[in-house]
């Protein structure tokens, strides 16, 4: 089951860097939601205690970890760039 796994993180990982790119480019954070991007955070650690606590450290672990990181990646530069004011 494993591999069904890793296709749905895949999936949903496969926009994050755009996102971020997109954010650190513009240095704009107008319509993102902090919340979202928490509760996303959240969500990829819980993936991380389950494959730690029931499988281990397999392939689909790191695939959390890299999508956390990537979401992080966003989480962060929305409070460097939230103060801005936005572009006309």
């Amino acid at each position: 089951m494993n591999i069904f796994e890793a296709g749905m993180l895949l999936c949903f990982g496969a926009s994050w860097p755009a996102a971020v790119l997109k954010t650190y480019r513009t240095k704009n954070v107008e319509g993102k939601s902090v919340l979202f991007l928490f509760l996303i955070l959240i969500g990829y650690i819980c993936g991380m205690i389950n494959k730690v606590l029931n499988f281990g450290y397999d392939f689909v672990f790191w695939l959390y970890v890299l999508n956390f990181a990537l979401v992080f990646c966003d989480f962060v530069l929305y409070f460097r760039y939230k103060k801005r004011p936005p572009k006309a």
